[in-house]
């Protein structure tokens, strides 16, 4: 059973030195000294071997969950635990709590200002390998890059499907981008915002990993990702684009990126048909 709804596997973690609490300046919080400022439980590590251009290598992996969510899930079991609901035991299994990850790899807590990737999940770029976006690329090219650093770190925010908005809603702004709209606007049409991502708790897990001054160089083409690490006591020393995985199905859609903000730089020119 899952450490939130067997308190016996979840003291056995807390003894091991496998699961931390964590607060907003990334230091442990489990003294209980410092009420209201836990922020995140973070698990790990756990390696997770990968092969990275033809070469095997292993990332160690932490997912992390914001507190009060994990909190919530706690309480919610231990009821379900007084009244032998097994059924509600298992719904909760598969209940959302939003995990998470950083993969580290290297002598990343060592390094002055190591390479970072903050990424957001997609399911179609990632999983399907839709070309509809650069997303899958990407990650594939910032695994690559913090290998030939030989240290680095990508954060990966699973929260953050569409923008913030959730893979059902995406598959809505498909198709209406399908019908003309670019990605922020269909985002705005269904009274959702262009872009609800918060890269808060990303900045609270490097402040746990990262060496005092505590300052990073950015795989990012998205000045805002770099803004809100920034306001939340990360350093940004150096910011580097990444912009792989052009297509003709994606291009309209990263001019519109590039209309709000992004430094991608020269592009093919668009195609006038929306269903490209």
């Amino acid at each position: 059973m899952f450490a939130y709804i067997d308190p016996t596997i979840y003291k056995l973690l807390q003894d091991q030195g496998k699961i931390v609490n964590i607060g907003e300046d990334g230091l442990p919080t489990d003294d209980g000294l410092r009420p209201g400022t836990e922020r995140i439980h973070l698990l790990g590590p756990i390696p997770i071997p990968k092969v990275v251009d033809g070469q095997e290598q292993t990332f160690r992996w932490y997912p992390f969950v914001r507190r009060t969510q994990h909190e919530q899930v706690l309480d919610i079991a231990g009821r379900l635990r007084d009244e032998q609901n097994l059924q509600g035991l298992w719904e909760l299994l598969t209940a959302q709590m939003t995990v998470n990850s950083i993969l580290i790899y290297g002598p990343f807590e060592e390094s002055d200002v190591p390479l970072v990737r903050v990424h957001s999940c997609c399911i179609t770029g990632e999983t399907f390998g839709s070309m509809r976006c650069e997303c899958g690329p990407q990650l594939e090219q910032a695994f690559s890059q913090i290998i030939k650093e030989g240290c680095g770190a990508i954060v990966y925010m699973s929260s953050h499907e569409g923008r913030g908005i959730g893979l059902w809603a995406k598959g809505i702004t498909y198709i209406l981008q399908d019908m003309g709209r670019d990605t922020y606007d269909a985002n705005l049409e269904l009274n959702l915002p262009a872009d609800s991502r918060d890269f808060r708790d990303a900045a609270i897990v490097l402040l746990h990993f990262l060496r005092p001054p505590p300052r990073i160089r950015l795989l990012s083409n998205n000045p805002i990702k770099r803004q809100d690490l920034v306001n939340h006591g990360v350093e940004v020393a150096g910011v580097e684009q990444l912009v792989v995985g052009v297509s003709d199905h994606n291009v309209r859609y990263l001019h519109a990126k590039r209309k709000h903000g992004h430094s991608i730089g020269s592009l093919p020119d668009q195609d006038p048909d929306p269903g490209k």
